[in-house]
């Protein structure tokens, strides 16, 4: 279950990154909406990697269905259009 805390307990900031250490990520909530959220820099380089390969997934299977609808290229013609 996430951690969700009011803003107001920055106040205690020193306890809440302890928190964040022990738990994960932290959810901030301004007048009972989410607002902010606190992680360590190891979530944060794990969710710019999972970022990442969805945006590359995401391409690749655009990509494949544009080759399904108008055709494949042929390595050698892409050798040529390559220059190799």
């Amino acid at each position: 279950m996430p951690a969700i805390k009011p803003i107001s307990d920055l106040r205690n900031y020193n306890e809440i990154l302890k928190e964040v250490d022990r738990k994960g990520t932290i959810y901030l909530t301004r007048n009972g909406s989410g607002a902010y959220a606190i992680m360590t820099i190891r979530e944060a380089d794990e969710y710019e990697r999972l970022k990442a390969l969805h945006g590359l997934l995401s391409d690749l299977d655009r990509a494949k269905k544009r080759a399904e609808s108008e055709g494949w290229i042929e390595e050698e013609d892409i050798d040529k259009v390559m220059g190799l």
